[in-house]
């Protein structure tokens, strides 16, 4: 069963001078589009941007799992890391690590994972174009306070 694509908007502004920004949902995100480059903004530029896309990908996937399989976890983090080519300009390789606190075992970690690599959307996408790799981690939780 097919259903039809869902379709998605930002927009983005800019002055001369490389002040930019995006709108993405109800937020504004600032933007570093400056040129040529100089001392960093602190802003994210494009390739951030797309790293965040990837790692937004892995977090909400991993709720969606997580109500789907049931899968219990306390709290998550991401690393990502895209690496980039002047020549012809492009990505090729993505890599992450998951880090879930969670008491599921191993196994159920496992599923997850596979999961994620299946149903994510970005993370598809980018797979199609460069190499994607990376690990889900299992951290126990603390021990309750007094226990």
């Amino acid at each position: 069963m097919t259903s039809a694509p869902l379709s998605y908007e930002v927009t983005g502004s800019s002055t001369a001078g490389g002040s930019a920004s995006i709108r993405a949902g109800l937020h504004d995100i600032p933007i570093d589009a400056r040129w040529p480059a100089g001392e960093p903004s602190g802003d994210p530029g494009p390739a951030e941007l797309l790293a965040s896309a990837f790692a937004a990908c892995l977090i909400k996937n991993l709720e969606r799992a997580s109500s789907m399989l049931p899968f219990r976890y306390d709290s998550a983090e991401v690393t990502v890391r895209a690496r980039r080519q002047d020549a012809p300009p492009r990505f090729v390789g993505i890599e992450y690590e998951l880090r879930i606190v969670t008491g599921e075992e191993q196994r159920r970690v496992d599923l997850v994972h596979r999961n994620l690599r299946q149903f994510g959307t970005v993370y598809n996408t980018l797979a199609a174009v460069c190499e994607v790799h990376g690990t889900v981690v299992a951290v126990p939780p603390a021990p309750a306070p007094g226990g």
